[in-house]
């Protein structure tokens, strides 16, 4: 399949299956939500305690896997990670890109304020996974 295609299928959805290796080398699977920008970023938030988290700061590589149109169809999107700063204050760079990745997903939220402190409470991160490989069947 072609990268262009995966994220075409990225795009047509937020919901999918994140995958990370463990320190053990087998693979640690999640269900997230995702946004996948212009550029072809796919991005997604989590807390910097998550076993996803510890895995990509130790091995900045994983896998996202999206449902196509019918059971048979999936695109799966592999790459680098990016990890954004924990979210330290309520104005810092990571606060403002949660915000962005929120409003894409969500539009916009009814206490910026609430949210903000939030976010540096539940010590936020953004994962950035930068695709360079993609297979998967279209059906």
């Amino acid at each position: 399949m072609e990268l262009s295609k995966a994220l075409e299928v990225a795009r047509a959805t937020n919901h999918s299956v994140f995958t990370t290796i463990r320190s053990n080398g087998l693979p640690q699977l999640s269900n997230v939500t995702h946004h996948t920008d212009a550029a072809g970023i796919i991005r997604i938030s989590t807390t910097a305690n998550r076993a996803k988290y510890i895995n990509l700061t130790r091995r900045p590589w994983a896998a996202l896997k999206v449902d196509g149109p019918s059971f048979w169809s999936y695109a799966v999107l592999e790459g680098d990670v990016e990890l954004s700063k924990i979210a330290a204050v309520a104005d810092d760079q990571t606060v403002e890109e949660l915000i962005t990745l929120y409003r894409s997903l969500a539009g916009e939220h009814p206490d910026w304020d609430e949210y903000r402190a939030a976010m540096v409470t539940d010590r936020r991160v953004v994962i950035r996974l930068n695709p360079n490989r993609a297979y998967g069947l279209l059906r």
